[in-house]
């Protein structure tokens, strides 16, 4: 890539919580010129008047207008079920890398590569359409894709996760209302989670053999942003054993990391990591996973499919840890 030409960018979508970070992101990406921010609902508001965090940043106006022609990447924030009848209605160019946030071409339909570059690092560096992955799904992935490679869970895997409010999106609904979710929590989707289909196909991409049931079950967490998993099966081996197949799937795994001390969730959030801590305890192995929903979850990881598809290091504009606490 010419370090020169910047990378005619657009997003569709951009008044949620992931279109929000996406500009975020974008806006101060080295190789990336935002051409237009597309919305419906706000069109020809300022970008700042949605997201006054951007003030001084970004002086772009919201369109409703799709622009096609000289676009080199686009990324599309619509809800679920809306991005198949949108590229249906505008068609871009084949050149034109598209990324979409949603659900719909998880499966992989439609010329799409699954999104989670652990695992697709190659095919996302030479294709043109990428579908990231979602964020339960790629904190639950990135815990167990080692051990599932290996075949080590024989039997039904238990699972649970916590996830910040804004996983639930910026529409306003009973359950992510501030005096709702503080000092609370609640299960959701119990052992239905619609993750669990993408969390799946991948788990048979890296062991064919692998057919075990997952009873998964979510929490709404009392905290805006982050989603802490806890996974854990029978185990023969010896923790020293895990670590090191831990630490060895994830060599070249430019944000995720295998911690030997304990973690905690404020380590990932702000950062396009994910945290991971193995340990064997009654027979068990035990993993943590921590993320940011927003960021590794959504936005960040969609970036970071970005900077692969167009040939850059991958923690390109990704480089965003600055808080603690």
């Amino acid at each position: 890539i010419l370090a020169m030409t910047k990378i005619k960018t657009a997003i569709i979508g951009a008044a949620g919580y992931t279109g929000g970070e996406l500009l975020r992101l974008l806006d101060h990406h080295p190789q990336c010129e935002l051409v237009y921010v597309h919305s419906n609902s706000q069109k020809g508001l300022p970008v700042i008047s949605v997201h006054p965090d951007l003030i001084g940043d970004c002086d772009l106006v919201f369109t409703d207008q799709v622009q096609t022609e000289g676009i080199e990447a686009v990324f599309l924030g619509l809800p679920h079920g809306e991005t198949k009848g949108f590229l249906e209605n505008h068609s871009f160019s084949d050149q034109t890398v598209i990324i979409d946030l949603s659900t719909d071409f998880r499966d992989e339909s439609n010329g799409f590569i699954y999104g989670l570059p652990e695992v697709n690092k190659n095919q996302i560096q030479s294709s043109k359409r990428i579908a990231n992955p979602g964020c339960f799904a790629t904190g639950i992935q990135l815990a167990l894709l080692p051990a599932i490679s290996k075949g080590w869970v024989k039997e039904t895997l238990h699972l649970s996760g916590i996830t910040g409010s804004t996983g639930a999106g910026k529409k306003l609904a009973e359950t992510s209302h501030f005096s709702y979710r503080t000092g609370n929590m609640s299960v959701y989707k119990l052992f239905n989670h619609q993750h669990l289909k993408e969390i799946k196909q991948t788990f048979n991409q890296v062991n064919l053999s692998y057919d075990s049931e997952i009873l998964f079950v979510p929490y709404r967490g009392n905290f805006s942003r982050g989603i802490w998993i806890t996974a854990y099966f029978p185990f023969e081996g010896t923790q020293d054993e895990a670590v090191k197949a831990y630490q060895e799937f994830y060599q070249d795994a430019a944000f995720t990391f295998v911690s030997e001390q304990d973690i905690d969730l404020k380590q990932a959030v702000n950062t396009n990591k994910c945290i991971l801590h193995v340990q064997k305890q009654e027979g068990q192995l035990v993993i943590y996973s921590a993320i940011d929903n927003l960021l590794k979850g959504a936005s960040g990881q969609a970036v970071q499919n970005f900077n692969l598809a167009f040939g850059m290091d991958e923690k390109t504009g990704l480089n965003l840890k600055s808080i603690a606490f």
